[in-house]
């Protein structure tokens, strides 16, 4: 496996691989690797001759900076599980050389940032469509594969990169779980034992949702996964709600729709963890 922190480097690597006629995937991390990411790379193994992974805890994400120092890092761990999973090339740069002559811009999110993720996190959307790009412009991969567990940050990406005709595939990944139900994440490791044990409730929370989904109302099945959660005086949740499938946009009446999704967001101790779900009639 081969290691740039350089993107200049990364992108005579991708440049070399194309003159060979090979398709190029990528995997944007942000490191603390688990089996979820690894099933990210095999998908890009599955579709590309060359898998990049990118590594880096992008700062413009981030709009508690208590959030980015805590956030969990281990890069010697990491490099070794990609070697050993048939990653081709490591790039982790450093801000100083993937953001150099580059000034943050603001892209046009289609609104898709109104909801949800985006008035609890403000900025964020933003800071990742620029991360994106910038991993995009040197590596120029002809896939990149996301997570579904992120969404929202799915379907912005998707449509940022349809409106601005960027030259990728975009694809997605379902959202891989421990036994327990909890959706893999990096952040699952600052979580205590107590609060690792009761963390599960936000996917049964959800689960209530699907159960009762398009047999009651919107806002009855919402409640039921509500008051599970308050089951739990541990877990606050910041929201949870019922989206268009396509828009993410709230939804107040199923209105025929085949398909929604249930979005959860919720601090289980001091880590704020993220899920979703589709409900299909």
């Amino acid at each position: 496996m081969d290691h740039c922190f350089d993107p200049f480097e990364v992108a005579a690597w991708q440049a070399d691989r194309r003159r060979q006629g090979e398709r190029i995937g990528l995997v944007p991390t942000m490191g603390a690797l688990h089996a979820g990411h690894l099933a990210l790379l095999h998908e890009a193994r599955r579709r590309c001759d060359r898998v990049v992974v990118s590594i880096f805890v992008n700062p413009l994400q981030f709009n508690n900076p208590e959030d980015l120092a805590r956030y969990p890092r281990q890069p010697v761990a990491d490099a070794g599980l990609l070697r050993a999973a048939g990653c081709d090339l490591l790039f982790e740069p450093v801000a100083e050389g993937i953001f150099r002559d580059h000034s943050p811009r603001e892209y046009d999110l289609g609104g898709l940032d109104l909801y949800w993720e985006g008035p609890d996190r403000p900025g964020h959307f933003q800071g990742v469509v620029n991360v994106v790009e910038r991993l995009f412009h040197y590596v120029r991969p002809d896939v990149a594969v996301f997570g579904e567990k992120d969404r929202q940050q799915l379907t912005i990406i998707r449509h940022v990169a349809r409106s601005l005709h960027w030259p990728v595939e975009v694809v997605a990944c379902p959202t891989l779980r421990e036994a327990d139900g909890l959706a893999m994440s990096s952040r699952n490791q600052r979580l205590d034992p107590a609060d690792r044990a009761r963390a599960p409730l936000l996917y049964r929370a959800l689960q209530a949702v699907a159960q009762a989904a398009f047999y009651r109302t919107v806002e009855q099945v919402r409640q039921a996964g509500l008051d599970l959660l308050a089951s739990d005086p541990a877990i606050r949740p910041d929201h949870l709600g019922i989206a268009h499938p396509d828009t993410l946009a709230p939804i107040d009446r199923w209105d025929g729709l085949q398909e929604a999704i249930a979005l959860v967001a919720a601090h289980v101790g001091p880590v704020r963890l993220i899920d979703n779900l589709v409900l299909r009639r």
